[in-house]
């Protein structure tokens, strides 16, 4: 039965997601806004709430390990993985602006939950991560899309206008549900067959739970790049990174503070040292189809480390 739910919820996940880029593009057309915006705000955000559901239910059931690991687990498989299929389907070309603005910024992201978590380890001899700590990645959260929203020339972009209707609000909305309850329905379900096999916690977190929440990006980019809307396609990713880690793992320690492993801080090491490795790959505004392969294989060694530690 845990097979069949988790086709169920791929087939809803793909569906969803090719619902909600139509109806959130045409929304866009509509108000002029750039396709590089809506990949970076409205698909990241949407994308991610299946990591956000997962990561609250788990602080609300005192998992700390099950909440982090997903998100980490999530962003490495968004770069390496989805960035990296993404780019052996075809070449990624990107503005020069998204990589060297916002994808910096999603390094940085990376960087300040590292800080907070060592800053607090040197004054309270554990690794955590305070309540106070979510309200300051809130905040930078909120600073980033005001400062996004209020740099864009959109008088630099053209956008073709369209007529705004209702059925362009429903696949917004209906694709955003499906993506949803798709995500969750294909998490419980790979949950299910984890603990069958008796796989950990942490564990099922970084590998189970982090690809099935990111499903929704990896299938929203893919869509998005055959459409050919390669700003969605790659602002999905960054922008999800950053909502994993500002908004999510903000919001969750803000509900219950995170004690961290420091395995999970191991792998928060491995995600700021790979998004180094890409943003000098993604120097020539382009990734090859032989680097996504690269980056793929560097996602399954990377799975190889965890399952062996």
């Amino acid at each position: 039965m845990n097979y069949i739910l988790l086709i169920v919820g791929f087939i809803l996940l793909i569906k969803g997601s090719d619902y909600f880029i139509e109806g959130s593009s045409n929304i866009a057309k509509y108000f002029k806004i750039p396709s590089v915006v809506i990949g970076l705000t409205l698909v990241a955000f949407g994308t991610s709430a299946p990591e956000a559901a997962v990561s609250i239910n788990a602080a609300l059931k005192n998992s700390p390990d099950l909440s982090i690991s997903n998100i980490i687990g999530s962003n490495i498989f968004n770069l390496f993985m989805i960035l990296g299929l993404t780019a052996i389907i075809k070449d990624i070309i990107v503005e020069k602006e998204l990589i060297k603005k916002d994808y910096l910024f999603s390094i940085l992201s990376f960087i300040i939950l590292f800080t907070l978590i060592i800053i607090n380890y040197s004054y309270k001899k554990i690794l955590i991560l305070t309540r106070i700590n979510g309200l300051i990645l809130i905040i930078i959260l909120f600073l980033y899309l005001s400062k996004l929203l209020k740099n864009i020339n959109f008088k630099n972009h053209q956008v073709e206008q369209k007529q705004l209707s209702i059925i362009d609000i429903l696949f917004t909305i209906g694709g955003l549900i499906l993506i949803i309850f798709g995500g969750k329905l294909t998490v419980m379900s790979a949950i299910s067959i984890a603990r069958l096999l008796g796989l950990s916690e942490r564990l099922i977190g970084l590998t189970i739970i982090a690809i099935g929440t990111s499903l929704p990006e990896l299938i929203t980019s893919l869509v998005a790049l055959i459409k050919g809307k390669k700003e969605i396609a790659v602002g999905n990713i960054i922008g999800s990174n950053i909502f994993n880690i500002l908004f999510i793992l903000g919001l969750t320690s803000i509900i219950s503070p995170m004690l961290i492993n420091f395995e999970s801080l191991i792998d928060l090491s491995i995600l700021i040292m790979g998004s180094l490795v890409i943003y000098f790959i993604f120097s020539d505004l382009k990734i090859s189809r032989l680097e996504g392969l690269s980056m793929v294989l560097l996602y399954l060694l990377y799975c190889f480390y965890i399952i062996m530690r």
